[in-house]
């Protein structure tokens, strides 16, 4: 069973508002679009049968944010590259995208 894509066209009216509000709503502009990503996945699979969820599958009152997590994590990579480059040249770019890397690895292995 293939599921339909997220609309295009909803993705790109969303960086475009992005852009036009800048760094300033970078927040609610993540929520927002983690959001509507969401509400789009819930809609595809009501039907479902509900599947048994592993035993170290987290409470159904914890949620995983890996996704907004990485969304964080490619627009915090921008500025730091560019001020790590400016300021420190290739190795500072080299260890501001190592710093990004490991907090990405140290959040995915995180005890739950």
């Amino acid at each position: 069973m293939t599921m339909p894509r997220l609309p295009r066209e909803d993705l790109t009216a969303a960086m475009a508002a992005r852009r036009e509000l800048g760094p300033d709503y970078d927040d609610a502009f993540i929520e927002t679009v983690v959001d509507r990503i969401q509400e789009a996945l819930d809609t595809r699979t009501p039907a479902a049968a509900p599947r048994a969820r592993p035993a170290a599958e987290p409470a159904r009152g914890r949620q995983d944010h890996s996704l907004a997590m990485a969304v964080v994590s490619l627009l915090a990579a921008i500025p730091l590259s560019a001020i790590a480059v400016v300021n420190a040249g290739l190795p500072g770019l080299m260890f501001a995208l190592l710093a990004i890397v490991l907090v990405n690895v140290t959040y995915t292995f995180r005890p739950r």
